[in-house]
């Protein structure tokens, strides 16, 4: 009688979660989504061809180099790059000497303890620290930017669909809202402090367009002119090392790989070849033709008195 019982409580518990996806899915088909401003008017990252894009691809270190140097100069006022150390620029081309004194010169202190007093203080940077957060912590980072955050940009890359096209993308997107989405959606207009940009999910964001003109940062001779294309791409290849320092390495390892798996399937191949060469395969005589059998129906013939 209790198994009944909870077998009708099952039952029961069944059919209305049935009933509820019954419900759930009836609305959603009749019921289309109410359209946005975002779903119609966010735009995909532009593409961004990079010499680190495919299997073989390989970081060219003038670009990072240059990239470091806009992030250096423009980026770095609000945005940290906690999980990058100094140090890590020896893989950017930079010598001992130049790695020490970017250190050195950094504009923002990194917090420390005065072992006398106790109290927090700063120093200098030293090639085995990272680099220090442009605020002390998330509310003076909200105080200093219209309480929005600045995030980190050392995963920024990988944190992003679309990677480092999404950072260009963005870089080189600012623009007044279109007169079609403003009267769509007025209310999709910039408040005070957003700036309109079609690739940020929202369309609206905080940080004002950070690469305002041509020259804003100077490259050394023998480099590209410093438009704004040319420095998003530059940065935004940057930032694709400083979320995948080791792609080369992957890579290289990658088809180093791939190079032993073929000469492994093709040696296994000659083995079995050369193993399986000279055997037959035997397979036994069955049927009416096999002599045992025609042996046993000889007899049965004759036991039973029938002439073959």
């Amino acid at each position: 009688m209790l198994r009944i019982l909870l077998g009708l409580i099952g039952a029961g518990f069944a059919a209305a979660l049935l009933a509820s996806l019954g419900t759930d899915l009836a609305t959603s088909f009749s019921t289309p989504a109410e359209e946005t401003a975002e779903h119609e008017f966010h735009k995909h990252p532009k593409a961004l061809a990079l010499p680190s894009d495919g299997p073989f691809g390989k970081y060219d270190r003038q670009q990072l180099q240059r990239g470091f140097q806009v992030y250096k100069e423009v980026c770095a006022a609000c945005h940290g790059l906690n999980l990058v150390a100094f140090h890590d620029l020896h893989a950017l081309g930079y010598s001992e000497g130049e790695v020490k004194a970017i250190a050195n010169q950094w504009a923002i202190a990194v917090p420390t303890v005065n072992t006398e007093t106790g109290e927090a203080a700063t120093r200098k940077a030293i090639p085995s620290d990272r680099f220090p957060d442009p605020y002390a912590n998330e509310t003076a980072a909200r105080a200093a930017n219209n309480n929005a955050l600045p995030p980190d940009l050392s995963l920024i890359a990988k944190a992003r669909e679309g990677g480092p096209a999404y950072v260009y993308s963005l870089l080189t997107g600012y623009r007044d809202p279109s007169p079609e989405l403003l009267r769509k959606f007025p209310d999709a207009k910039p408040g005070t402090g957003l700036y309109h940009n079609p690739y940020f999910a929202n369309l609206n964001l905080a940080m004002p367009p950070p690469l305002t003109g041509e020259g804003q940062v100077t490259y050394a001779e023998g480099n590209p002119r410093p438009t704004v294309d040319q420095m998003s791409k530059d940065v935004s290849a940057f930032l694709m090392w400083a979320a995948e320092p080791k792609l080369e390495n992957r890579h290289r390892y990658g088809v180093a790989v791939l190079i032993f798996l073929l000469i492994a399937t093709v040696l296994g191949y000659m083995s079995y070849q050369n193993l399986w060469a000279s055997a037959k395969r035997k397979v036994a005589p069955v049927g009416p033709l096999d002599p045992v059998n025609k042996a046993k129906r000889t007899r049965a013939s004759r036991k039973a008195g029938v002439k073959e």
